[in-house]
């Protein structure tokens, strides 16, 4: 039988977000901050030494005063910054003056709002939670450590929930906004607290919804870099292609489309370094009855342990009789690859290419000659000849800057006065609609590239692996004899392994 498919949130329709959006963006740009400057100003006379009472009051104001419904925990349908980035810059400088004074109880402020977003959950009045969730956002935006630093806690406390999907929603935004500031922290939070929880009924699709977000977002891998190892990336690789697991079929596809970019992430800067600790699970993996897809990855991925970290082949060799099956198998893949040289000779491409390689290495050997007698001569004539000619306009083009400076000098005055001026005035003059619609622009142009052009990258590369498969199925029909595992080997770090990493950064 067939996984049952998680329970997903329906989207909101258009409608339901316009209305949601009439109702905040009125009272964020109506707010009177001066009257919350007030507030803040009482609470910090009343407690001079008391930052935590400072922020509470804050968060409980902006949380009285944007009364807009709660129509989703995770505000998936809205911009990742939702609704920290309806903040108008005078309300943005109030909350991020106040928190830069109260470094030392900012971790008891992030707690504070996040545990008392879940208790306002508890309420059957169904109370609005954006206040909080901009002070969360505020925080993160400048501090997205802060985050990471309980995340046992977190999931202690998200499986004491796990029967309330709502509360449980709410504690993976809470955490997941440090992601979008921080790639690293992103994934500690993803890995942490996701993780643990994929295959959830109610939680996996926002789970797979939030990487496919942070990695769309962070197109600079590098960044994340040394937070996933082995026993992170090896539950991943299950989801992604093992049958029948918790994952639905959309779910467990979407994952797939995703596993590229976390197999780059695991492997690290220095994959030279680090896959030989990869292969033992993926020959533990590579057994005779696993999926075809899941086979041609384990295949592919021992192939470039063994050409690009030769402690691997140590490592294989100590597993090869334990494994023997898995060994077998990889053991023929690796020699089936050494095709590549055979057809180059038959076909006469390898010939051809040395014949073409001689011709160029002879010619470059004559223009250099030519240059190396000849240069001396052409250069004294062309210094004998152009040196008035370039003097004479060397002093002309002296006189031409002078000239210029001078008469640039009042003008460069004018705008070193002026320019601050100018900008000042355009920073208060520019309504707060005009960043409203770079949102709705930057809005349009993710989803246009989460919708259209991913899949089209991805039918793309599906296409190009598929011709690879071909030309690869197409030369083995040329073996006339198999080589030997140590030739086999040398023929995939020479010969098969730049094409094949070609095609695995397509696919990513």
């Amino acid at each position: 039988m067939a996984p049952p498919l998680p329970s997903r949130a329906p989207p909101l329709s258009l409608l339901t977000v316009v209305v949601v959006l009439c109702m905040v963006l009125p009272v964020l740009f109506q707010m009177d901050v001066g009257e919350l400057k007030q507030q803040l100003d009482r609470s910090q006379t009343l407690f001079p030494d008391n930052p935590s009472v400072w922020v509470k009051d804050l968060a409980g104001y902006l949380n009285h005063a944007l009364a807009a419904p709660e129509t989703d925990p995770t505000l998936s349908s809205y911009t990742h910054d939702y609704p920290y980035c309806l903040a108008g810059k005078e309300l943005r400088g109030v909350v991020k003056a106040l928190i830069g004074r109260c470094n030392e109880s900012l971790q008891d402020f992030y707690d504070h709002c996040v545990y008392t977003m879940l208790r306002e959950l508890d309420k059957q009045t169904g109370e609005p939670l954006h206040g909080y969730r901009v002070c969360i956002q505020a925080i993160l935006q400048d501090k997205p450590r802060m985050a990471t630093q309980n995340l046992p806690d977190y999931l202690e406390l998200l499986r004491s929930v796990q029967n309330r999907p709502v509360k449980c929603l709410t504690i993976m935004w809470s955490l997941g906004q440090a992601g979008y500031y921080d790639l690293s922290q992103g994934l500690r939070v993803w890995l942490g607290i996701m993780l643990p929880v994929l295959g959830v009924k109610a939680l996996s699709s926002y789970a797979i919804a939030y990487l496919e977000r942070l990695l769309l977002l962070h197109v600079n891998l590098t960044k994340g870099f040394g937070v996933m190892g082995p026993k992170d990336f090896f539950p991943l690789l299950d989801f992604a292609y093992m049958p029948k697991n918790a994952l639905s079929p959309s779910l467990q596809e979407q994952l797939c489309r995703l596993y590229p970019r976390l197999k780059v992430l695991a492997f690290g800067a220095k994959p030279e370094m680090t896959l030989h600790t990869y292969l033992p699970s993926f020959l533990s993996r590579a057994t005779p009855h696993c999926p075809e897809d899941m086979k041609r990855e384990l295949l592919s991925s021992m192939t470039e342990c063994l050409s690009v970290d030769h402690q691997s082949l140590g490592v294989w060799r100590q597993l090869y009789t334990k494994h023997l099956p898995q060994s077998r198998y990889n053991t023929h893949t690796v020699q089936s690859l050494g095709v590549w040289r055979h057809y180059l000779h038959s076909s006469g491409v390898m010939g051809v290419s040395q014949q073409a390689w001689s011709k160029v290495t002879l010619y470059s050997q004559q223009g250099f000659s030519w240059l190396d007698t000849n240069t001396p001569y052409y250069y004294s004539e062309c210094v004998r000849v152009l040196s008035p000619v370039l003097e004479q306009t060397w002093e002309r083009t002296k006189d031409a800057a002078i000239y210029i400076s001078q008469l640039t000098t009042q003008l460069i005055d004018w705008i070193n006065h002026n320019t601050p001026l100018l900008v000042e005035w355009l920073s208060s003059s520019t309504p707060d609609s005009v960043f409203l619609l770079i949102d709705y622009l930057k809005q349009l142009l993710l989803f246009l590239h989460t919708n259209y052009l991913l899949p089209a990258l991805s039918h793309a590369s599906h296409l190009i692996v598929q011709a690879w498969t071909a030309l690869q199925d197409s030369c083995r029909l040329h073996v006339l004899s198999h080589p030997t595992l140590n030739n086999s080997n040398n023929s995939i770090q020479n010969i098969t392994l730049q094409p094949t990493r070609w095609l695995l950064v397509v696919v990513a």
